[in-house]
């Protein structure tokens, strides 16, 4: 910026000054100028301003957004390596025998003209017609019971998964505990949280309490899918371990893996198992992923490895009189 010169300086230096000042005429003509470079050039004067824009939209990231980013690079590459699998977009192959959901699920709200539309992760799904769908970096439904789960994943053309399958894809190809081991590595995945229902409302532990949207949202609590970069194994499936529960199409009601304040309570990681409510059963904490059979195969026949059982004493056994058939029989 050229500022008023003071009395007593050299002329000559006033004149060079003036003169590198451009007149109107001189402010015309370049301006002319820009306008016919702009529009032979505009194009790359466009990406380069958008690659600029990006660099500095990319050092203003926060960690949560660079997660987010680098897992919708982890799902673009791995689909574009994965050609020669037939499950569908957004699903795992295991072993070429089922599909798995690679993200605990997220909810499309389907409107009565058609028209989907998002699914708030934090409210129930009482009432509203919904569909699953496995997107990596957004929030995954909680709130939902085994019944809506089965729904919303028939809805878009699959269906809760089998114990047995579950279990398989989370312990992966190598039948770890954890998935990505045989021991926990705490905060490994979203398994070191803390209980937002203590936090909000003491120890009121009741259907009202433990179904406020709120209680997802705090910090420490729930995460975006994928987030946890280490939560996954050679299957390529995040967060069974932890995050949320996962219901099973199990009809007495049943949901594994723990969440996000709790996964060694009720077993270890992938043997994690909660029985103790019905199906149609919500809270905070319940999720869900869904499964689908290999298209064009026989419906899948994974079973969970049976546990041993106690060893009964054999009975003395008792001499018993045959009876006569009654009539009738």
């Amino acid at each position: 910026m050229l500022h008023p010169e003071p009395h007593g300086t050299n002329p000559a230096k006033r004149w060079s000054v003036r003169q590198a000042t451009p007149t109107a005429r001189e402010l015309a003509l370049l301006t002319l100028l820009g306008v016919i470079l702009a529009a032979c050039s505009g194009p790359v004067r466009l990406e380069r301003t958008a690659l600029v824009s990006e660099a500095r939209a990319s050092s203003a990231t926060s960690r949560p957004d660079e997660a987010k980013a680098r897992v919708v690079e982890d799902a673009k590459h791995s689909l574009s390596v994965s050609g020669a699998t037939r499950c569908p977009e957004g699903m795992s192959d295991i072993e070429g025998r089922y599909c798995i959901d690679r993200w605990e699920a997220s909810l499309l709200e389907i409107l009565p003209n058609g028209e989907e539309r998002a699914h708030s992760p934090y409210h129930p799904v009482d009432g509203v017609r919904v569909r699953a769908v496995s997107r990596p970096g957004v929030a995954p439904q909680g709130y939902v019971s085994a019944v809506e789960a089965g729904r919303a994943c028939g809805a878009s053309g699959k269906r809760l998964c089998r114990l047995g399958e579950w279990r398989k894809a989370c312990r992966g190809p190598e039948s770890k505990t954890f998935g990505y081991g045989a021991s926990r590595e705490r905060g490994r995945c979203n398994d070191d949280g803390r209980s937002p229902v203590i936090l909000m409302f003491g120890r009121r532990w009741n259907n009202q309490t433990m179904n406020q949207p709120a209680l997802n949202q705090l910090e420490h609590t729930l995460a975006p899918t994928g987030s946890h970069e280490g939560c996954t194994n050679g299957y390529g499936v995040y967060d069974m371990v932890g995050n949320l529960h996962e219901w099973v199409a199990d009809h007495r009601g049943s949901f594994h893996g723990g969440f996000y304040q709790d996964v060694t309570s009720h077993g270890m990681g992938c043997d994690y198992v909660t029985t103790a409510h019905e199906a149609r059963y919500h809270d905070y904490s319940t999720g869900f992923r869904c499964c689908a059979d290999m298209p064009g195969d026989a419906p899948s026949s994974v079973k969970a490895a049976p546990k041993k059982a106690a060893p009964r004493k054999a009975a003395p056994r008792k001499t018993q009189k045959r009876r006569a058939p009654r009539k009738g029989r």
